[in-house]
């Protein structure tokens, strides 16, 4: 018995849809929505969430917090995290995930996107944007020719009562790291206390480079970003301060790699795969470049943020990620002194 032509047409029909929609279930892109946790500034996440989510179709849902304490809530869910994707601004909390197995190996060309010193040695987490360790200082109060050559001085008696810094921050870990690696643990107790001793202690970096910029600190410890940050919120006229490098080398000398991974236990390590290489894309660098964070892009030929001198221009102290650790060392150390 033939099949009337009008129902072999409908039956085809049928077939198509549902070889797409057999296609689409299969489909090396996952799942169409993943889970970030973030611990970057919120205006540079949305900024890049918004991009990739217009250029893939995969929604983000994010959630934004303090990178310790999502690192310890990841590590507390382990299988369980309803992450897919973490992004931090530093590379201690993405080791301490790393050292307990809770990492995937992100794509071997995401991670040829960027120079390899700035990534995990093992694959695990990529790097995507840098900030470099300074000194930020008032103008009406110091002169370039005052300013001290290590970051160790400002331990010294002269500095009493002129230093800002915060040492809940996630960024001031790596410099007590940096140090302990370089000039040893003891050096490194006793630069805490001398700078404890010293500084008036504020809870986070906006309010440190504030109070310097307003003269009730003369310098503070910080990542670059913090004052071309401020800069561009005050203008010329508002501005009082300015960075100070440290020489060469110098542990306070720091390029500190703000930087992604995928969960392990991840269902949609697809999906969460290209948001890491949307990080690193061509495309992303360029939206950091132009962004409001000032970090330097890390991908070879990504333009420079207005104003900032090239990363090749400095020569921070030969430390890598890994040789920074999981900064719980420093934490310890910290709380050893009362300053947490």
């Amino acid at each position: 018995m033939s099949i009337p032509r009008s129902l072999l047409s409908v039956a085809l029909a049928f077939s198509c849809v549902l070889l797409l929609v057999a296609c689409g279930a299969s489909s090396s892109s996952g799942p169409h929505s993943i889970t970030l946790y973030s611990g970057q500034h919120e205006q540079t996440t949305t900024l890049l969430v918004h991009a990739f989510e217009r250029a893939t179709r995969i929604r983000v849902h994010v959630r934004s917090g303090d990178e310790a304490e999502l690192g310890d809530q990841i590590a507390e869910e382990g299988g369980a995290s309803p992450a897919d994707v973490f992004y931090t601004e530093n590379t201690p909390i993405l080791e301490y995930l790393r050292e307990r197995g809770l990492l995937a190996q992100v794509d071997a060309s995401t991670l040829a996107s960027v120079p390899r010193r700035y990534s995990s040695a093992e694959g695990d987490w990529v790097g995507v944007s840098a900030r470099v360790s300074a000194l930020v200082y008032n103008t009406s109060r110091l002169q370039p020719g005052e300013l001290p050559g290590s970051i160790l001085e400002l331990a010294q008696p002269r500095w009493k009562g002129r230093v800002a810094f915060a040492p809940a921050e996630t960024d001031f870990q790596p410099l007590v790291t940096s140090i302990a690696k370089l000039e040893g643990t003891a050096t490194a107790e006793r630069w805490l206390k001398g700078l404890a001793a010293n500084a008036t202690t504020y809870p986070d970096n906006e309010t440190a480079v504030t109070q310097v910029n307003d003269g009730q600190s003369e310098v503070a410890p910080i990542n670059h970003y913090y004052w071309y940050r401020l800069r561009a919120e005050l203008g010329a006229a508002g501005t009082h301060s300015a960075l100070h490098y440290f020489d060469h080398g110098d542990a306070g000398e720091l390029v500190n790699v703000s930087g992604a991974a995928v969960l392990a236990s991840s269902p949609a390590k697809p999906a969460a795969q290209r948001f890491l290489a949307f990080l690193v894309s061509a495309e992303g660098q360029r939206l950091l470049a132009h962004s409001h964070s000032y970090e330097y892009p890390l991908r070879p030929g990504a333009p420079l943020p207005a104003g900032l001198r090239s990363l090749s221009s400095i020569s921070p102290a030969a430390l890598t990620p890994a040789q920074l650790g999981d900064g719980r060392a420093a934490l310890a150390l910290e709380q050893k002194l009362g300053l947490l």
